[in-house]
């Protein structure tokens, strides 16, 4: 992402907090990654594979529950949503219990319906998107630096987040808001167009946030894994973490009053 112009996500994340470093889980495949952010705990514990995610729903009594799952228990009038280009997200990775409103569109039609959304639910708890091309990019052209179309594919994306965040500012909600950015995997390690490895490029990701109690302009410095994400938002919306995750708030994140 350092590599090629994304000025809506570097805007957002120069006025928060970010690194370059952060850590995912392994095996860095997505429904594994994408699971421990969701429920803060490596996959050796939440079980998810990409197989189950597509096949089987996430079991409600598990005793790792999502993010989602306890802003739901703790607001239950509260309106959830995801709205995800790759479907197991909201098939097999999210439980049912939860109640969201899903949707799963390619890129472009996500976007606009993700802004649709926002701007028609003002009574909006807690909102995931998930954007896919840059991903399947990757594993078409390859993945780094040095790949013209993975680079711009990401710059693509970048169009995609500003339009989700210019709702957001619409809507009134951007400086009340926890606003998370990260990506599942990195890609390229072991095979130029895979991931799945514990090679550094893999296993390597961008992770930032901005809203209150963030301390802004904030290069994190200290360890960040991708486990963390749940327990920030629980931090954010003022609830304690789940004593079975794995992930912590990082160092350094909020500011000292917070």
């Amino acid at each position: 992402m350092k590599d090629t112009p994304t000025p809506n996500i570097h805007r957002l994340l120069e006025n928060g907090a970010f690194t370059y470093e952060a850590r995912t889980v392994f095996p860095s495949i997505s429904a594994q990654c994408w699971g421990s952010m969701m429920y803060g705990v490596d996959p050796s514990k939440h079980g998810i594979d990409n197989t189950k995610a597509m096949e089987e729903k996430y079991p409600d009594d598990s005793p790792y529950p999502s993010i989602m799952k306890l802003i739901k228990s703790r607001w239950p009038e509260g309106k959830l949503a995801a709205y995800c280009e790759w479907r197991p997200i909201i098939h097999g990775i999210i439980e049912d219990s939860c109640g969201f409103d899903t949707l799963s569109l390619p890129d472009p039609e996500l976007a606009s319906a993700a802004v649709e959304y926002i701007r028609e639910n003002p009574d909006l708890k807690m909102m995931f998107i998930h954007f896919g091309e840059p991903d399947y990019t990757g594993h078409e052209f390859g993945y780094g630096a040095h790949v013209p179309e993975y680079l711009a594919k990401i710059t693509e994306t970048d169009r995609y987040v500003g339009q989700v965040l210019d709702a957001i500012r619409d809507a009134g909600w951007l400086e009340d808001s926890l606003i998370i950015l990260t990506s599942d995997h990195g890609g390229g390690g072991d095979h130029p167009r895979g991931h799945g490895s514990d090679h550094p490029m893999d296993m390597t990701v961008f992770w930032g946030c901005h809203g209150p109690g963030i301390q802004p302009g904030t290069r994190l410095t200290g360890a960040v894994s991708l486990m963390d994400t749940a327990p920030v938002a629980a931090r954010a919306l003022g609830f304690p973490p789940s004593k079975e995750w794995e992930g912590q708030v990082p160092a350094g994140l909020f500011a000292p009053s917070e």
